[in-house]
């Protein structure tokens, strides 16, 4: 069977309505919830989510940075275009998934509409004080459709058929030629390919910043070496590799422990937008993948001209909660903090990974002058023997004589030493 990309999840549970429906919805340890929240509680939201902003380090951040003039790719399920806090902010790009549905099928949209609001939510009502606001509220989403949600009909066929193996990697190719700054993936693989590396190198070549969600298998027994198994395009290098940390800022339980975890976000009871404007409670490392992809807009548009490498630096120079030792294969270097991150990005902005000005080197050139040809010399192996017996025959004479001269010099200091007086080698000899 096939690696196909999935949503980075944990099993969802229904959410009973109510009318205090949040109160309710806190408490679920699920990705999704499926009750709507009315919208006369769509204040409640906000205030559900001030916690998370609080964490963020958002209040200060935003005072630099909302992320204009920033495109982040979502890679996902697709994108509710009309939702109230969404609606102007969304782009819709391709849907690599085409054929796997039935043609009447209309996609659910359920993920990816949860993942934007999260990262450019902009709310809605006067002031947009209502619903939810992402970490770049001011960014633009561009949909790129590569996963099927668990309940669409066509969710078997993607997962086996060959046609879709490597949807991923044609999605971030997709999204970099469409202007994305910034590309989120809260989905996952078990397996990777060449041409989802190769689509990872093209990204960063092009100053792209890729995230994605470690993966939620963190709770059941680990792999050899006691690790979580690896999740793909996370595990790739080059890419954000996000872990979820749970409301005490520890590793929430299921997110996957492994070497190629690189920071850490909250991920347990995210509230977040669903189509047809509902709102949506849930755990995993997708939503907390979503929200360091939201830091990395804001870096991405105070610094535009900042390479993907330098940004990383950025977050993780301004991570909280930063574990003993400065990094473990549960939480990274720590919990992401956009108002810190922003903060090194000014200290770094500057700085260059090459080398510019006197006395630097174009990597692209040869060092020195051009190099000459080198000459092949022909040699007479007959004349090396003749030549090289005779330097032998001449040194072993040079050597003989040599040793003639010092035996009679030595047997001269003999005889001299006999005939002569005796010395004491101590005795001093007579004053004047």
């Amino acid at each position: 069977m096939l690696s196909a990309p999935r949503a980075a999840r944990t099993p969802a549970a229904p959410v009973p309505k109510a009318p205090k429906a949040l109160a309710a919805l806190a408490a679920l340890a699920a990705l999704v919830s499926v009750a709507p929240v009315p919208a006369a509680l769509a204040d409640d939201v906000r205030d559900s989510q001030r916690q998370v902003l609080r964490t963020l380090g958002l209040p200060a951040a935003w005072r630099i940075s909302e992320g204009e003039g920033v495109t982040v790719a979502v890679l996902d399920s697709g994108v509710d275009l009309s939702h109230r806090d969404l609606i102007g902010s969304v782009v819709e790009g391709r849907d690599f998934t085409v054929g796997a549905n039935p043609s009447w099928v209309r996609p659910l949209r359920l993920h990816g509409t949860y993942m934007a609001s999260l990262i450019a939510g902009h709310g809605h009502g006067p002031g947009g004080a209502d619903g939810v606001i992402g970490v770049a509220p001011e960014a633009r989403v561009l949909s790129v459709r590569v996963i099927l949600e668990d309940e669409e009909p066509g969710f078997h066929e993607f997962n086996t058929a060959q046609r879709y193996e490597n949807v991923v990697a044609k999605g971030i190719r997709y999204a970099v030629d469409h202007g994305a700054d910034v590309i989120n993936m809260s989905i996952s693989k078990d397996l990777a390919t060449r041409q989802e590396r190769s689509a990872i190198r093209y990204a960063i070549s092009k100053g792209v910043v890729l995230v994605a969600a470690a993966g939620n298998e963190g709770a059941v027994k680990p792999a050899d070496g006691g690790h979580a198994p690896y999740s793909y395009p996370a595990a790739f290098p080059g890419v954000v590799s996000v872990a979820a940390a749970d409301r005490g800022l520890r590793r929430a339980s299921f997110s996957n422990r492994n070497p190629s975890v690189l920071v850490a976000a909250p991920g347990v009871d995210i509230l977040g937008a669903g189509p047809g404007d509902e709102y949506w409670v849930g755990r995993g490392t997708s939503q907390a993948t979503a929200l360091v992809s939201g830091v990395a807009a804001l870096i991405k548009s105070k610094y535009p001209k900042m390479s993907p490498g330098l940004v990383v630096q950025a977050i993780t120079a301004g991570v909280t909660r930063r574990p003993d030792g400065g990094y473990d294969t549960g939480m990274g270097f720590g919990v992401v903090n956009a108002g810190r991150a922003l903060a090194a990005a000014g200290r770094i902005s500057g700085h260059t990974l090459t080398a510019k000005g006197a006395g630097g080197h174009d990597p692209a050139r040869p060092l020195g002058p051009p190099a000459e040809p080198v000459r092949v010399v022909h040699r007479d192996r007959g004349r090396i023997t003749l030549y090289g017996g005779v330097a032998v025959a001449a040194g072993l004479g040079a050597a003989a004589s040599l040793a003639g001269i010092a035996v009679s010099v030595g047997r001269r200091r003999s005889s001299r030493a006999l005939d002569g007086p005796v010395r004491d080698p101590v005795a001093l000899p007579p004053r004047a």
